[in-house]
């Protein structure tokens, strides 16, 4: 799909050709569609298809007539009816009269600019414009960490009242999500550096806050993703000795179990076998003997567990 805007008398508008101050939004385009954009930028396939391969690593690449930037941006996934947070790459093609954004599926990060909800916004103004999206990628990290965050501490109250596989399993994906991040995050702060020696981005004093504030939220998610990650992984530790320490115990309370209803078993035994001279065949009252002594020895055996901690 191929979206083509440009700031005019205050407001976003749609065109159906690409003019001079314009941004061309691609999003999933197909083999066609990057052919028509291809011919009519002169801008080269390859580095049109470069954003739609998942495992693209962030970088910067200065041609003769536009740069290719790459970055990473977060997205969320469903696999096995569960939200999985991954990374996957944004292409800025910054040529002389337009800019040109290529991704896999429709990003938050961008359709806050499509969709007309962010201040100071033009698209002519090609620099600031790279910023923000830039700007607005490192909040939505720091969002979605956030989010991670949250899911981890509700599962990790439900580990307090029932230690199952499957939440160890959730809190996995979190940690494998938080990998991700940090990866990426660490990649972007390389494309950032790169981006402010290029001599083929211009650079504006209006423009220095922005960058500021970038540099400072990427830097605050990189952070964020190393604590969380540290933290998770803390958690999956503790939380996985405690399920070992649980099955130990309900093992060894199992063998005193055992062996306790073993006694008056044995005893039973001894005195079931056909012998003529056992003792106390004789005595009426040899049975409750028996019954007593096995009770007995079956209490004497409890105790000593008990005072052992076996129970």
């Amino acid at each position: 799909m191929i979206d083509i805007f440009k700031t005019a008398e205050g407001s976003l508008q749609r065109l159906t050709e690409i003019k001079e101050g314009c941004w061309v939004a691609m999003t999933d385009p197909s083999a066609t569609e990057l052919m028509e954009i291809a011919e009519a930028t002169g801008i080269e396939v390859d580095h049109l298809r470069a954003p739609l391969d998942e495992e693209e690593r962030a970088r910067i690449e200065v041609e003769d007539n536009y740069t290719l930037i790459l970055v990473d941006v977060p997205s969320l996934e469903k696999r096995n009816n569960k939200d999985r947070y991954v990374t996957i790459p944004l292409g800025i093609i910054v040529a002389q009269d337009y800019l040109i954004t290529v991704c896999l599926e429709e990003s938050s990060v961008l359709k806050c600019f499509s969709d007309g909800r962010v201040r100071d916004f033009y698209t002519f103004k090609k620099t600031r414009f790279i910023l923000q999206i830039l700007y607005r990628n490192a909040s939505t990290f720091l969002q979605n960490l956030r989010t991670i965050d949250r899911k981890s501490e509700e599962i990790e109250r439900k580990l307090h009242i029932s230690t199952q596989n499957s939440e160890l399993i959730e809190l996995l994906e979190l940690e494998k999500s938080l990998v991700y991040f940090t990866t990426s995050l660490r990649s972007n702060e390389v494309v950032f550096e790169k981006m402010l020696k290029l001599e083929t981005i211009k650079h504006y004093p209006e423009d220095e806050d922005l960058l500021e504030d970038l540099i400072i939220e990427n830097k605050q998610a990189i952070e964020m993703a190393n604590i969380y990650s540290g933290i998770l992984s803390g958690t999956m530790d503790a939380f996985a000795s405690i399920i070992s320490n649980n099955q130990n115990l309900v093992m060894k309370l199992l063998a005193a179990i055992t062996i306790v209803l073993s006694i008056p078993t044995m005893i039973a035994s001894f005195y079931g076998m056909n012998f003529s001279n056992i003792p106390g065949k004789d005595n009426p009252l040899g049975f409750y003997f028996v019954v007593l002594a096995a009770l007995a020895i079956t209490v004497i055996i409890v105790l000593l567990f008990q005072k052992k901690k076996f129970f």
